[in-house]
């Protein structure tokens, strides 16, 4: 199997940057007709891969939202992961998992174990013990032709209190992006909210260099950042993002999913 970043690179090319989210929260399933448990779950997120199938290349389901239903809905996401890499589709899961050591390796084997039935091709992570705490994590990911996406610049209002914060004359959030490059060697992109001021989280030079590495950016559509604004919002950076959407392509539900992705990639 090619590494991650080749596999992303290669889903981008065919199916366009857009990342579809699986975000089965109370108020998605209610607007899908669903029952708020893991059955309504279940349907929902096997409803989203379907429709994304030759459609997409990148689904994220957000870890939380399955959580919330215990054991049942652990038994779901392991579902969703293992029919969407069925269906030929990257699995970003989105778990923002952080921490050190012993724990944080019991984190690596649930996402990247060779036998975890919630083995996917990426996560999402927070770095906030420590960049350096990620590098034993990433090599597991490594081994299973994983990736990691850390949190740089992310896309609620909250963020600028600690991302905008300086550290050595940078900010946090250009820290973040040294280190996962640093780290990472390409394997390790970033979380940067497109809806956010990149020149207020001191990133503005992603916007006029090559970044060199995947952002991973959710904002677009139900949250305010426009497809069409994609190589506005980036610039010379552009072509490495994954663009994150769910609401804005899920709220006219299932039967109309389908049309709005391609409304979506249209627009790219």
């Amino acid at each position: 199997m090619a590494k991650f970043s080749t596999r992303l690179d290669e889903a981008v090319s065919k199916f366009s940057a857009i990342c579809i989210g699986i975000d089965p929260s109370e108020s998605e399933l209610d607007n899908w007709e669903l029952p708020d448990s893991a059955a309504g779950a279940r349907e929902y997120g096997l409803r989203i891969i379907d429709s994304a199938q030759d459609r997409l290349g990148i689904i994220k389901p957000q870890v939380g939202f399955f959580e919330r239903f215990g054991s049942l809905g652990y038994q779901t996401l392991e579902e969703i992961i293992r029919e969407a890499k069925d269906a030929g589709l990257i699995v970003i899961a989105d778990a923002k998992r952080g921490d050190i050591g012993s724990t944080m390796l019991g984190y690596a084997s649930a996402w990247f174990g060779d036998d975890s039935p919630l083995r996917s091709d990426a996560l999402t992570v927070s770095g906030y013990l420590g960049p350096e705490s990620l590098r034993e994590t990433l090599h597991y990911a490594q081994d299973v032709q994983g990736g990691l996406f850390i949190l740089a610049a992310t896309s609620n209002p909250e963020a600028a209190q600690l991302q905008q914060a300086l550290i050595g004359g940078k900010t946090v959030a250009a820290n973040v992006i040294d280190a996962a490059k640093e780290i990472g060697q390409g394997e390790m992109g970033v979380v940067i909210g497109a809806t956010q001021d990149l020149k207020a989280f001191g990133i503005g030079h992603i916007t006029e260099r090559d970044i060199e590495i995947p952002i991973l950016a959710p904002g677009f559509g139900a949250q305010g950042a426009r497809l069409e604004d994609l190589k506005e919002i980036f610039g010379a950076s552009s072509h490495r993002i994954i663009a994150s959407m769910s609401r804005e392509l899920t709220k006219n539900g299932p039967e109309q999913l389908g049309l709005m992705i391609d409304k979506a990639k249209a627009k790219l």
